[in-house]
């Protein structure tokens, strides 16, 4: 993925190329298909008790943390020009912050590929990991909880930024199984240096209560010298800059 200026302000991210919407797409069907079949495993063998909504509910609430994990990572780490990780990864997150509303010009399956890919080896240990005590039992609806709402994370985020997003999407969002728009507009605002979970928003409260995402920071940079934030803000500035020269030559 590359970086184009969109009408001589902001810049949008190129289409990707149509071997990558493929194999996007292939990974939007495995992990349908293998989260189907986690799913009919799991009706069959897993016997409904008292601990199975708590697994579901911790499962959820991980890929919340997760989502905010590599969020955070994404953000705050990195260069938009390094090989590989940088033009399919910390791009898309720099242009986010520049221009929003590009994200919702990405397809479906653009959108959903990367995450979906992530997800499935954690659903073929699922479907290979035995059921036949109560660990086991415990953690196969806790994996496919899980997986369920890590595939669908980058979907949910962008639905957070929808402007009418479907019915059933605003009903999840209202009762905040899925990020709400509110919520999200918290990470939107100021810096981008908080509220990075955007799977359900659980998590965002009470990481940032404890400051966990500044202590790891500090771990970091203490570790590597590397400062947080710089290439974000090296973007937000270009951009700025752009943006301040065509309003006066306009």
């Amino acid at each position: 993925m590359k970086a184009s200026d969109h009408a001589g302000v902001l810049p949008v991210l190129a289409e990707s190329p149509r071997r990558q919407v493929v194999l996007s797409g292939l990974w939007v069907v495995l992990f349908v298909l293998l989260l189907t079949a986690a799913a009919v495993r799991i009706g069959a063998e897993v016997q409904p008790t008292w601990w199975l909504p708590v697994a579901l509910f911790l499962g959820m609430a991980a890929a919340d943390f997760g989502s905010g994990l590599l969020h955070w990572a994404a953000d705050t780490w990195g260069r938009a020009d390094l090989p590989c990780i940088g033009p399919r990864v910390l791009l898309p997150f720099r242009l986010h912050h520049v221009n929003p509303d590009d994200f919702l010009r990405r397809s479906f399956l653009d959108t959903n590929g990367d995450a979906a890919a992530g997800t499935v080896p954690i659903l073929a240990l699922l479907l290979w990991m035995p059921l036949d005590t109560t660990q086991w039992q415990a953690a196969g609806p806790f994996l496919f909880a899980l997986c369920a709402f890590g595939g669908l994370t980058n979907q949910i985020h962008q639905w957070a930024h929808v402007p009418s997003a479907p019915p059933l999407v605003r009903l999840c969002q209202q009762c905040d199984v899925f990020l709400p728009p509110v919520a999200h507009a918290a990470h939107h605002a100021g810096e981008y240096d908080a509220h990075y979970c955007i799977t359900t928003g659980w998590c965002n409260r009470p990481l940032e209560s404890v400051g966990f995402f500044r202590r790891l920071e500090e771990v970091v940079t203490r570790l590597t010298g590397a400062l947080p934030r710089n290439d974000d803000h090296a973007w937000a500035e270009q951009h700025r800059a752009t943006a301040d020269k065509d309003a006066q030559d306009g």
